[in-house]
């Protein structure tokens, strides 16, 4: 029951709304069991009246025991018990409404606040599914609490008392019943909710998968890939509905046990009371209302099965969302609204080291640089040397293991998460796009006016394609970016950064999307972009970087060497191998054309 807590405590804020909820039903409750009582009443004063009067009028002589003011009485009852079922069930919409919204945006703001390392480990698909069950089950459990637990407790006591007191071994047996059902409901939920956490991975799995097939979904097309793609999600729901049939099984034997169990107590049940009624040891009126009460009954039992089945399902169901809430934090999120500009006129890197888990090997070692003000300062290396992970440094999507990064002389530990990103403008090496409109995309955490987006466009060399689109700025581009060509979309990155402005600007392979001619005018607007701005650039083609004026060779993720481009063409080493192969590549290109 550790999760039940926490589903309790997580919805303390809806607390007062769920017990009004809950009253509303006890009343309703408490009116339909009065029901058979008035019921028992017409009946009595029907059949020992019944050869005494013989007119309506002479059944109605007497207001407070008449049929007719009973009657009345009932549907004034009836008219109440439905008027509180429908308030409590739309105060239930209204809170099950609440309860969703309130759930989600807790996952999410705890979502936002994970380290970068556990996306790096985790299919969104399957965050996204864990996120739904978790909703989906704690929603069901407050619904079944307010809608069966109390009432269902009440009706109990309330029925059995009134049985005891006109019938005594009806009670008994019926109190019997209680522990035989719950017993039997409880087996059966346990054996079901052991297969629905094997079903759980099956399904997390499948929907993980289903996700990155639709995302990828060129690459599945361009590969032919759809009837294997088919196949994989194929086989993961068969292996969850393996465990669904055992669910089915189980629960079905169980059922068949325990309602074997009912029918045979009401068997006996009916048969002691129309034997006691015939030999005249009860009036007509107990007889229909024990028959009323024994029926009754069954909704408290049905209920309590019904309510251990949320319950289990609500702890396992919730186990993963909480799984995600108990995670640490490594973010803190704040008021993003008015961003301050801090003066900074150096970065540096001091010892750093870095390994993505404890198990894996280093992903940087003792990399110590500094980067000033008014510098372009390129990283080269080969594929995986640990490039990209310095910048994810410098943004803080992860901490040193070992070593201090710096802005100026004040450590990256003296500044929130907030305040260093507002510093930094970045373009990175795949298309990190929203599916929404190019202006959206462009301003993304930017007040701008469309003018200012339009003037960012322009100095991207992207104004000229996003003019002609059918919307203009209020195109939208499809999920990441899909309705646009790899250099379209790596020049609205490359128009946020400008937008942004921001003091410290990184640019991963920011131009390898783009053809030579674009190439070329983005670089000029790169030029204007980074003066008067610590700038560090990731690049492959040495064409883009032949104006750094330092450059940084990373390899194994050590820093080997640095110096200008110059210096390092002219120095053995991995700088002028690389180099090498480009300027052979280009000599062999243009001979084949025979342009050498």
């Amino acid at each position: 029951m550790q999760n039940i807590s926490k589903i309790i405590k997580l919805a303390k804020p809806l607390h007062g709304g769920f017990l009004l909820i809950s009253l509303l039903i006890i009343l309703g409750s408490l009116l339909e069991l009065a029901m058979p009582l008035l019921l028992k009443t017409i009946v009595d004063i029907v059949t020992s009246s019944s050869q005494s009067l013989g007119t309506w009028a002479d059944l109605t002589k007497h207001p407070f025991t008449s049929v007719g003011a009973l009657l009345i009485l009932m549907l004034a009852l009836n008219l109440s018990s439905q008027a509180l079922t429908n308030i409590s069930s739309r105060l239930g919409d209204h809170y099950a409404a609440r309860l969703r919204k309130f759930l989600t945006e807790t996952f999410f703001r705890k979502a936002l606040t994970l380290s970068q390392t556990y996306y790096d480990g985790e299919l969104s698909g399957k965050i996204i599914n864990q996120l739904n069950r978790g909703v989906q089950v704690i929603t069901d459990f407050f619904n079944t609490s307010t809608n069966f637990i109390v009432p269902s407790f009440l009706q109990s006591f309330v029925t059995i008392g009134l049985l005891a007191y006109y019938n005594l071994p009806t009670a008994f047996f019926m109190t019997l019943l209680f522990p035989i059902y719950i017993y039997f409901s409880a087996a059966s939920t346990k054996h079901w909710s052991g297969y629905q956490q094997k079903r759980n991975v099956f399904e997390d799995i499948v929907r993980g998968r289903l996700s990155e097939s639709i995302i990828n979904i060129r690459l599945v097309r361009g590969f032919n890939n759809q009837l294997r793609e088919m196949r994989t999600i194929a086989d993961g729901l068969t292996q969850s509905n393996v465990y669904f049939a055992k669910q089915s099984s189980t629960f079905h034997l169980y059922d068949f046990i325990r309602n074997a169990c009912l029918y045979l107590v009401l068997f006996g049940v009916y048969l002691f009371t129309f034997i006691k009624t015939l030999q005249g040891q009860g009036s007509i009126g107990e007889l229909v209302l024990i028959i009323q009460l024994v029926n009754q009954i069954r909704r408290p039992l049905f209920a309590m099965s019904f309510v251990l089945g949320r319950i289990q399902e609500a702890e396992n169901g919730s186990k993963d969302y909480f799984s995600i809430l108990d995670l640490p934090s490594r973010e803190t999120i704040e008021d993003n609204s008015k961003p301050t500009r801090i003066p900074v006129h150096s970065v540096r890197f001091d010892n750093v080291s870095f390994r993505y888990d404890p198990q894996s090997k280093l992903a940087l070692e003792d990399v110590s640089f500094e980067i000033k003000r008014d510098e372009v300062v390129a990283l080269v290396g080969k594929s995986g040397a640990g490039k990209t992970t310095i910048t994810n440094m410098l943004m803080k999507f992860y901490d040193p293991t070992k070593g201090t990064i710096y802005l100026d002389d004040r450590t990256y530990a003296d500044f929130t998460v907030t305040q260093l990103r507002h510093q930094i403008a970045l373009v990175f090496q795949d298309h990190e796009l929203f599916s929404t409109s190019i202006r959206d995309n462009v301003a993304y955490g930017i007040e701008a006016t469309d003018a200012q987006v339009q003037s960012a466009l322009e100095k991207a060399h992207a104004w000229n394609f996003v003019s002609e689109l059918p919307q203009g700025l209020h195109s939208e581009i499809g999920e990441r970016g899909v309705r646009l060509s790899g250099g379209q979309k790596q020049r609205i990155q490359i128009a946020r950064a400008i937008l942004k402005d921001a003091p410290i600007l990184i640019l991963d392979e920011a131009t390898s999307s783009l053809d030579a001619q674009s190439e070329l005018e983005v670089q000029k607007a790169l030029e204007v972009l980074m003066k008067n701005r610590i700038a560090l650039v990731i690049a492959h083609r040495f064409s883009t970087i032949q104006n750094a004026d330092k450059i940084i060779v990373i390899d194994a993720g050590r820093v080997v060497d640095q110096g200008s481009p110059g210096e390092l063409s002219h120095r053995a080493g991995i700088y002028q191998d690389l180099l090498r192969f480009q300027i052979e590549g280009n000599q062999k290109l243009l001979a084949s054309f025979e342009l050498r």
